[in-house]
This record gives structure tokens, C-alpha cells and sequence, in this order.
């Protein structure tokens, strides 16, 4: 007898009939099926959560440095304002912000398009570890700047592993598909 946990009932493999053998293939890979959909829509809210945080810093960073300099905590605490260099990295987050958005609709671009984002966002969490590394700021700093910082880069690395793996399940399919022409 073979049983798969994703089968209602049990199918003898000598006395089974095709339809037997299809009903169990069918059910054992609906399950499967439903992880693959909800991670898929998983990591598309990290990618629009990726979206709109550094669209938001963005706008608020090119519209209104100063503002945004007083506003995210922690700010003041790294230097004096200077809109020239938060404006820059405005630019910076609208480009990120497009990557991840663009990636999300255009499957044929998005393991570049998420990795060289996801690059950007990593260096500034590392930077931030390195602050506390050599003394700049406290390990609390760390915590308090998670959110916007390393969570970002978590997620952005996830995205683009998932993308990475998609990309390669895609390219098998299409080399079986031209095999079986």
C-alpha cells in the first residue's frame, strides 16, 4: 500500500486504476500549491511595504529635508542638517522605491531590479552596525532604527532570493517545454 499524507484514501499501486493515481497526484499537490500562493503574496508585501516606505522618504526627503530631518528620531543625532546630502539620498529611496515597484510587474527584469535595491538597502544597514561597532551611536540605536532600516534590507533580500528561485524554476520549465517540442 502507498500513502501520501496529501491523499484522502490509500492507493494499492498494483490494483489501482489511473484515476485512483491522478486523484492522488492532484490532491497531494494542492497543498503544495496554496504554500507557493501565499508565499508569493508574502513576499509581495514586503516589496510594497519596500514601495512605500522609501517612496514616502523620498517625497518627504526631496519636498521637505528639514522637516524630515526633525521628524525620524535619531536624525539630529548624526550631524548637522544639510538638505544637499538628504535630498541626495531621497533620490536614492525614489530609485529604490521604483526598483521594487517595477520589479513587481515586470518578472523579466525583477531579480535585477530587486537585487540592486536590496544591495543599496543592505550597505546602510551594515553601515548602521558599524556606527555601533566602532562607538558611534548605542546598540540601542540598532533597535530603533530596525524598522526603516534593517527590516528594509530583510526583506529586500528575501524578495530577491524568492525572485532568484522563481527565475530559475521558470528557465527549467521553458528548457522541459522546448525539449518536448
Amino acid at each position: 500500500m502507498f500513502s501520501h499524507p496529501g491523499a484522502v484514501g490509500r492507493l494499492n499501486l498494483g490494483l489501482g486504476s489511473s484515476d485512483d493515481f491522478m486523484m492522488l497526484v492532484f490532491q497531494s499537490n494542492q497543498p503544495q500549491e496554496t504554500e507557493m500562493q501565499a508565499l508569493k503574496y508574502g513576499v509581495h508585501a514586503m516589496v510594497w511595504f519596500n514601495v512605500l516606505l522609501a517612496g514616502w522618504l523620498s517625497l518627504h526627503m526631496l519636498y521637505d529635508p528639514e522637516g524630515w530631518y526633525y521628524f525620524v528620531p535619531g536624525v539630529t543625532d548624526t550631524g548637522f542638517f544639510n538638505q544637499h546630502f538628504i535630498r541626495d539620498i531621497g533620490i536614492i529611496q525614489g530609485f529604490i522605491a521604483l526598483a521594487f515597484a517595477i520589479g513587481a510587474f515586470r518578472i523579466d527584469r525583477r531579480v535585477e531590479l530587486w537585487a540592486a535595491a536590496t544591495l543599496w538597502l543592505i550597505a546602510h544597514a551594515v553601515f548602521h552596525f558599524w556606527e555601533v561597532a566602532v562607538g558611534i551611536c548605542s546598540a540601542s540605536v540598532l533597535a530603533r532604527d530596525f524598522p526603516a532600516v534593517s527590516l528594509p534590507a530583510i526583506f529586500g533580500i528575501a524578495a530577491t532570493i524568492w525572485a532568484c528561485a522563481q527565475s530559475r524554476s521558470a528557465a527549467a520549465s521553458l528548457k522541459v517545454s522546448q525539449l518536448s517540442i
